[in-house]
């Protein structure tokens, strides 16, 4: 019966059907007389949903409709068959092959000379891509609420240490000055990257640019690793960390004298679970080391904060011969060393 309808649409409305038929947006025409079958379709729809046209002609218009469509839209669709005016509705479908896409369908009547409805005329807007441009979109805008909020509780904590170590406005400026630039040169190296990660390498000379190392060829310096990849999380805490650990060393540490120098490794420690990264900071040739008589921000924040950001364990010790630090943590994933 649908193809005896179809020969019969073709025929009454001869060159509609020849242009809907060559269009590339894919079209469906009902029998608005039968409850809505479908008695045509053009090759822009069988592309599109990967049917056969013997597979979809006297189909309902509704057989392509996916699990938990949402009952508005069917609504909506129902009432454009009935004739009452509404706007197009957005509609996920599924293909032949199972896969799903949205579309955006218009339906519209044909009438016959005596202006009675006989047939409905639908096309479809393949809005896929639309839709997971869309979901890519919600899914940043999650990430950079995360980040955003992340970010203000690190400078919060940056400023309310800062208060609490100090009255003096000088030092107090300072102390927020400078771990807000730390911060922000990891927020550079970041977004470089599209806040996929930052290589350690690359991160550690950011981190101490500030003090002196210039491409890691400063003599005061020796950088030892390959540009292992962490993790945006990651990349944050240890560039606050190194900051802490080099300004620490400024004022009574390796970097206090003209002949003091950091020796800064890390390499990948196989496990049977999961591997680690062991990176280690170790100081040298600077003023006998004592450990301090309370524990400032700067411990605080390598000790306490940089073991809760990694998920692993720092050990800070204060030897007489130069301050060690050293951090383990879970290696990133897919990470090797050398």
């Amino acid at each position: 019966m649908a193809e005896a309808e179809v020969e019969g649409f073709r025929k009454d409305l001869g060159p509609f059907v020849v242009a809907a038929e060559t269009t590339r947006m894919a079209m469906v025409f009902t029998d608005a007389k039968h409850e809505n079958p479908i008695i045509f379709v053009n090759d822009a729809f069988l592309e599109l949903t990967g049917y056969s046209r013997e597979e979809v002609l006297g189909q309902s218009f509704n057989f392509l409709m996916a699990r938990g469509t949402d009952p508005d839209s069917l609504a909506r669709i129902e009432a454009a068959f009935a004739g009452n005016a509404v706007g197009g509705s957005e509609i996920s479908y599924r293909r032949k092959d199972g896969s799903l896409f949205w579309s955006a369908i218009l339906i519209s009547p044909v009438r016959n000379e005596s202006g009675n409805v006989v047939q409905h005329f639908a096309s479809f807007v393949d809005l896929t891509d639309h839709k997971q441009e869309q979901a890519q979109s919600r899914m940043l805008i999650d990430e950079l609420n995360h980040r955003v909020k992340n970010t203000l509780a690190t400078v919060q904590s940056i400023v309310w240490q800062a208060l609490r170590n100090t009255s003096d406005p000088e030092v107090i400026r300072e102390a927020i000055e400078s771990r807000l630039f730390a911060l922000s040169r990891s927020h550079d190296l970041l977004t470089h990257e599209k806040w996929e990660g930052a290589g350690l390498l690359d991160l550690t000379k950011a981190a101490l640019e500030p003090f002196g190392v210039a491409n890691g060829r400063s003599e005061h310096f020796v950088i030892t690793g390959s540009n292992i990849r962490a993790s945006p999380k990651a990349a944050l805490a240890l560039g606050i960390a190194l900051h802490e650990l080099a300004t620490n060393a400024v004022k009574y540490g390796a970097f206090s004298n003209k002949v003091g120098s950091v020796l800064i490794s890390w390499m990948i420690e196989p496990s049977s679970d999961d591997d680690r990264l062991i990176l280690r900071w170790q100081e040298k040739d600077g003023p006998p080391v004592r450990p301090p008589s309370r524990k400032g921000f700067g411990s605080r924040v390598i000790e306490r904060g940089l073991a809760h950001e990694l998920e692993g364990a720092v050990d800070l010790d204060y030897r007489t011969d130069g301050v060690v630090c050293t951090i383990n943590f879970p290696a990133p994933n897919g990470a090797r060393d050398g």
